[in-house]
């Protein structure tokens, strides 16, 4: 089975910033902001990639997710790397998406850019 892969980028604060997502395969990248993701604003969101996901798994009972790898790196200005990973572990098991999938077996590796 390939080993799908995908991205997610996100530049500035919670509600002026924005963001893209795309697919490693390049057949999907679009926007996304706080106004998609908690609002009504143009672009996508996690939780509408998600179902968008779990609707094409029903074209394919044969389908199932047995683990997921996020490899993820940030610059956190005045953090250090212990509260760092403490937060990246907390944000994996908190947010909605970690949530839904919570059946699956989510590996995170975080690392704190310089």
């Amino acid at each position: 089975m390939p080993r799908p892969q995908a991205g997610a980028r996100w530049e500035g604060s919670l509600h002026e910033g924005r963001g893209a997502m795309r697919m490693a395969s390049g057949s999907y990248e679009g926007p996304y902001s706080f106004e998609s993701r908690f609002v009504e604003g143009n672009g996508t969101n996690p939780e509408g990639l998600i179902a968008a996901a779990h609707a094409g798994c029903f074209s394919d009972v044969g389908f199932t997710i047995t683990r997921i790898e996020l490899d993820t790196e940030a610059r956190v200005p005045g953090i250090e790397e212990s509260e760092f990973q403490e937060k990246a572990g907390a944000f994996k098991a908190g947010r909605p998406v970690s949530q839904a999938l919570a059946a699956v077996d989510v590996m995170l590796s975080a690392k704190l850019a310089a």
